[in-house]
């Protein structure tokens, strides 16, 4: 079943908005834990890595996001601050709106409003499916419902022609195993045909 591509608002529409762009480094800091929601953010360019930390200093990734991807405006309806850190993988170019401007569009542009809706209807469907599986203690099952995760955001419909652009470590944090753990079992998902690995690269 292909899904929607969360969340990709054309450009001019933001900037007619007043959105600005900004250039961030690799791993500067977009926004951190218990900052307060003020911007929607879409990337142009680059990577975002979304996380926090526990107790002991172990990361803990929730996704990595690219290209004409979205993030953080779930907190922008609650008027939350942010649970996570939003840090870039890569140099980043990143749209910012304005939280008031934001709401201005979406009140302008209710089809827009509709697919946002859409969009954050189908975060929570995979983080509770996520949740579920994360309780499992079968390696394989955990990262067979992060890749259906990570490919929810994608348009791709195909059998392992999905790139999975995240490393073995990176895989690891965000589904609580160890390194070690992750190669084995993409190994063994690879012979029972549910992946390929060619040149290092996963692909789903």
């Amino acid at each position: 079943m292909k899904t929607i591509s969360c969340m990709n608002i054309p450009e001019s529409l933001l900037y007619s908005f007043g959105a600005e762009e900004r250039n961030y480094k690799k791993r500067e800091i977009v926004f951190k834990e218990e900052d307060h929601a003020l911007y929607y953010f879409q990337i142009s360019v680059g990577k975002v890595k979304l996380n926090n930390y526990n107790e002991d200093g172990k990361e803990f990734i929730h996704n990595i996001l690219g290209k004409k991807q979205s993030f953080g405006e779930a907190m922008l309806f609650l008027n939350q601050d942010y649970p996570i850190n939003a840090v870039c993988l890569d140099e980043t170019q990143i749209i910012r709106l304005p939280k008031n401007n934001f709401f201005e569009m979406l009140s302008q542009n209710p089809d827009l409003s509709l697919e946002m809706n859409a969009c954050l209807s189908q975060e929570v469907f995979y983080k509770l499916k996520m949740m579920q599986s994360m309780a499992s203690q079968n390696p394989a099952q955990r990262l067979r419902a992060l890749l259906d995760y990570l490919k929810s955001y994608h348009d791709e419909d195909c059998h392992q022609c999905f790139h999975i652009e995240f490393t073995r470590q990176q895989l690891a944090n965000l589904v609580g195993l160890r390194v070690e753990t992750v190669i084995r079992t993409l190994k063994k998902m690879e012979k029972e045909g549910m992946l390929s690995l060619k040149d290092r690269k996963i692909l789903y």
